[in-house]
């Protein structure tokens, strides 16, 4: 798991925490957890998985959210739970880890000067 959450956050330069374990609340536990566990929530993604509750929860920051946006979560939660549902919780978090650096990239911009 770690080497998919440094692939992730290399790929797209956010920030990437993973949480297992029991959403008592749902989202909002999730959301509790990103602000209690984030250095920098603004620019951090959680991924909260309940494997008992059958949840998924992805929680970005303000700036997070920019490039890895409610589209590109629900892929992820997809491809998660596709996973989750054949048996295979690790390869369904790496999945999904891999979706949301990949597509949340950024393209480096690059300027021709035209003078």
């Amino acid at each position: 798991m770690d080497k998919a959450l440094r692939l992730a956050r290399e790929r797209s330069g956010l920030v990437f925490l993973l949480s297992v374990g029991a959403l008592v609340d749902g989202r909002a536990t999730a959301e509790a957890r990103h602000a209690a566990v984030a250095v920098n929530p603004d620019s951090t993604v959680l991924v909260a998985v309940d494997p008992e509750g059958r949840r998924v929860e992805i929680v970005t920051g303000v700036s997070a959210a920019r490039t890895c946006d409610e589209r590109t979560c629900a892929l992820a939660s997809v491809a998660m739970t596709t996973s989750f549902a054949a048996g295979d919780l690790a390869g369904g978090i790496k999945n999904g880890l891999q979706l949301l650096g990949e597509h949340s990239h950024r393209p480096e911009l690059r300027h021709i000067d035209t003078l």
